[in-house]
């Protein structure tokens, strides 16, 4: 695919591609992921804490496309696995994929390539397509962590649901929202004006 006719941003921030700068990218993302880790919020009675990873991770795969997003997460997942301190509260363990979170952590390198795959087919042109493939990848962060609470402390489907999913949702809407809003002007700065139809 060709810069004029990539639908993913930095495919159009610089003239050529370089695999340094791609490199470059996506250790950034997965730094941002850990960084917005610590933004934590206690939730009462849940064990799951509010925090803004899932911004990073919706906004690595509607910026860097499916593969370089995917690669981001899939690097901050092997970083806390590693010990560096990147995950929520600054902690890092591979037994922390296996806690009580493990569900939202193991679905972000998928939820960020599942939108920058819609991306990559023309989701960031407009702002109603781009908050259609925002919304898919944070339900399917949403439901994988609860369903993962659902198995991780056996109980039943709708205490999983309303421990792991509603709680979150406002605060997710307004990701999607500031990543919605944003992403197509951006794009359009930068993309020729017969792509931005």
């Amino acid at each position: 695919m060709t810069r004029s006719t990539s639908h993913v941003l930095i495919d159009h921030l610089w003239e050529e591609t370089s695999r340094t700068r791609d490199a470059l990218w996506t250790i950034g993302f997965s730094l941002l992921t850990a960084l917005l880790a610590q933004i934590k919020i206690p939730l009462p009675y849940n064990p799951v804490p509010l925090t803004g990873q899932t911004f990073s991770v919706l906004l690595s795969g509607a910026v860097l496309g499916s593969r370089r997003g995917f690669l981001s997460q899939a690097l901050y997942l092997s970083e806390g696995a590693a010990g560096l301190p990147v995950f929520a509260g600054g902690t890092g363990t591979f037994a922390h994929l296996l806690g009580d979170t493990g569900g939202y952590l193991w679905s972000y390198p998928l939820a960020a390539a599942l939108v920058g795959w819609l991306v990559e087919r023309g989701a960031s042109r407009k702002t109603w397509s781009l908050a259609v493939a925002l919304i898919s990848s944070d339900i399917l962060i949403l439901a994988s962590g609860a369903l993962w609470l659902r198995t991780f402390f056996a109980i039943p489907y709708r205490q999983a649901w309303l421990l792991g999913f509603y709680p979150f949702l406002v605060g997710d809407i307004l990701k999607v929202l500031l990543v919605g809003a944003s992403l197509p002007r951006v794009m359009r700065r930068y993309q020729p004006s017969d792509q931005t139809r």
